[in-house]
């Protein structure tokens, strides 16, 4: 019993997130695990709606499945159609590629995690409006086995590829912070700033 029980507890996701955000007041969470979607389709996805506005990237991912708009995949491209839709990504930045799809199963299951932070935004007296996509991680569930009969008795693995997927959204105002200015007087000078004093010191 305490064999099996350690079995099953390396497969559990922490409940501690990878990423917190600098002011934990101004900030809400939204995660899934053990995700029947493909992680593929998961990772591309995440990379088109990481940094938008939470409300935009809703609105983005029901264009998608009413394949108005797409998902741009640019590392999973193995045997990806390409279309006119795929050079142009959201915000108007330019696709390094044409290839993409609608994974109609996992953009469902983004909006309902975006759904879920606006919600919890909503809860904590936050402004919905403002509250940007600072934060969003797909990772590699455990795989589920199955297996799929083959030819002359044959039988082969026929696994699903699940996905642990978790998003932070900021305020806006946080997402943007100015990074501190550095101070050059403070820095250490130089080895060969130090030779130069030395040489206008001794006034050769």
């Amino acid at each position: 019993t305490l064999l099996i029980s350690t079995c099953i507890s390396q497969f559990k996701m922490g409940k501690r997130y990878c990423y917190e955000p600098e002011d934990a007041s101004k900030a809400v969470k939204s995660r899934g695990t053990n995700l029947r979607v493909h992680y593929k389709h998961c990772r591309e996805i995440a990379a088109a709606v990481c940094n938008m506005n939470l409300q935009k990237a809703i609105k983005y991912l029901r264009d998608v499945v009413d394949h108005k708009r797409i998902i741009p995949f640019v590392v999973h491209t193995g045997g990806v159609g390409r279309h006119a839709q795929a050079k142009n990504l959201p915000g108007g930045k330019k696709a390094p590629g044409s290839k993409g799809r609608w994974p109609e199963k996992a953009t469902r299951v983004f909006i309902d995690l975006l759904k879920n932070a606006e919600a919890n935004g909503e809860n904590r007296s936050l402004e919905v409006e403002k509250l940007v996509i600072k934060h969003i991680q797909v990772n590699h569930a455990p795989h589920m086995r199955r297996r799929t009969y083959r030819a002359h008795g044959r039988i082969n693995a026929y696994m699903s590829c699940p996905a642990h997927i978790e998003i932070i959204c900021v305020d806006e105002a946080d997402a943007v912070r100015k990074a501190p200015e550095a101070n050059d007087s403070a820095s250490a000078p130089t080895r060969k700033q130090l030779a130069i004093r030395r040489v206008a010191e001794r006034g050769d």
